[in-house]
């Protein structure tokens, strides 16, 4: 298959924390003081139930979810619509429902996170285990019991890869969008396998095609909920885009945080407008623009007109934009990222299939 990005510019760049888990969390945890300050007292989300389920009573595949939201269904819920004649159980931090395709049995329990819960019995037989890390509940969980059983835990990328991005499980198999972030992702391990599988999220926004743009005032994709960037420079770009340009600022899902709705609200009262409303990206009929957003190709995916932005950018954001294709403000458009000829979520199934 043709390599799904661009060639890989700097090959120098790689994750911060390539094989470390607690330093990444430590690192996490030091960059928002606040919103950790904001969650004292509430230590019982972290001893909350997850939700253990399965199509049979004997699955071969155990598949943990710890969001709901577009790109983790895309990468993680999607691909099990092809796995004919695989049961699977899921382990999620949050009951599912229909978004589960084959969802015609289930065997509901509740868990106690953690890496002393023994692994139910009925649990014993699966040969892989399929999440998107081990840095979240749910996945820490299922790389736990992965271990436990000397099973390799396969890793699917579900969004674009920064150097602060967390590491991958000893002994991963990573489904990754394109060569540059196998090797990125990887950061120089031996213990790591990787397989080019595609982006569902982009290959999806390909085939539906954007509404024709009707106002060529751009929408800035917000991002101060990320710890990749101070909000200095987050926040600061884009205010100046959104003042310069007349753009709408469009806050990610994220952004629920006081220190975000402030913001926002001081951004309404000097004038800049706030899309209070979501949407999907393909139906604004407006250009798109973001620092380093996945929204970014998956508006060039549909169709719409996308760049990226940035006050002074780190030698990393630079790196990005060169390794995903992204075009910079002022120049022309990106351009549709390049698209497998085989569906990401079967390509995924497929790997899946051959490690069962």
């Amino acid at each position: 298959m043709a390599q799904f990005w661009g060639l890989w510019k700097n090959i120098d760049m790689a994750l911060l924390y390539p094989r470390d888990l607690q330093a990444w969390q430590a690192w996490q945890v030091s960059r928002n003081r606040l919103r950790q300050l904001r969650n004292l007292g509430r230590t019982q989300s972290l001893e909350a139930p997850l939700f253990l389920s399965a199509t049979s009573a004997e699955p071969k595949l155990l598949v943990a979810v710890d969001a709901s939201t577009p790109t983790a269904v895309s990468a993680f819920l999607k691909p099990l619509a092809h796995l004919a004649g695989i049961d699977f159980a899921v382990l999620s931090s949050a009951p599912l429902g229909n978004l589960v395709p084959q969802a015609t049995f289930w065997h509901d329990i509740e868990i106690v996170p953690g890496g002393a819960a023994p692994i139910p019995e009925w649990l014993a037989g699966i040969s892989a285990v399929f999440s998107g890390g081990h840095y979240l509940r749910a996945g820490k969980q299922a790389d736990d019991w992965a271990q436990l059983l000397g099973i390799r835990h396969i890793v699917a990328q579900h969004g674009l890869l920064a150097p602060q991005a967390p590491p991958l499980p000893e002994n991963a198999h990573a489904l990754v969008f394109g060569a540059a972030d196998a090797e990125f992702w990887a950061s120089g391990r031996s213990d790591v396998t990787s397989e080019v599988v595609g982006s569902q999220l982009l290959f999806a926004a390909s085939q539906r095609p954007a509404e024709p743009v009707s106002c060529e005032r751009p929408v800035f994709l917000g991002q101060l909920h990320g710890a990749e960037l101070s909000r200095k420079i987050s926040g600061g770009t884009a205010a100046q885009f959104c003042r310069s340009t007349g753009a709408t600022y469009r806050p990610h899902p994220a952004e629920t945080d006081i220190q975000s709705r402030v913001q926002h609200t001081i951004w309404e009262r000097t004038g800049i407008e706030i899309m209070r409303s979501g949407g999907a990206l393909h139906q604004l009929g407006r250009p798109v623009v973001s620092i380093f957003s996945t929204g970014v190709l998956e508006a060039a995916a549909a169709g719409l007109p996308s760049w990226v932005v940035c006050n002074q950018p780190p030698a990393w954001v630079s790196e990005f934009w060169q390794r995903y294709n992204m075009s910079v403000w002022g120049n022309e458009p990106t351009a549709p990222p390049m698209q497998p000829l085989l569906e990401p979520a079967v390509a995924v199934a497929n790997s899946i299939a051959r490690m069962i």
